[in-house]
């Protein structure tokens, strides 16, 4: 299931969509918020081209809102049914989950949108 060749591997470690070889971000940690959205221009390995078009990553806020609406619903889940807490304390942790993965939330959906396009050719793959 999350292995190398997967839309899944790709997608969730930020890898290039069609070798899975190099990360398709300058610097792996999404938190350094000056560079969380910094690509490389094409991969390293395979050169293929990440912005297939100008402005194509715009796209992938049609993906954030379902992405961000997915970690919502998880931090209500646990806060109110895990944690019995109140609707007020229900609200506070859903924002400060938003907040604080916001930077995890965009790579996500930037991944999940260039994999609607772009898919694994073992041929790219290193040996």
């Amino acid at each position: 299931m999350f292995k190398k060749g997967t839309k899944l591997y790709s997608i969730l470690t930020g890898s290039c969509p069609k070798c899975h070889e190099e990360s398709m971000f300058k610097n792996k940690n999404p938190y350094i918020l000056s560079e969380a959205l910094s690509m490389h221009e094409h991969c390293s390995n395979c050169k293929t081209k990440y912005k297939i078009e100008p402005s194509f990553f715009y796209g992938s806020m049609y993906v954030s809102y379902p992405v961000g609406i997915a970690f919502a619903t998880a931090a209500f889940v646990i806060s109110f049914f895990v944690f019995k807490a109140s609707i007020h304390v229900v609200f506070i942790s859903i924002i400060a989950t938003l907040i604080v993965f916001m930077p995890v939330i965009l790579r996500l959906s930037r991944n999940i949108w260039i994999n609607f396009f772009m898919s694994y050719d073992k041929s790219f793959a290193k040996k």
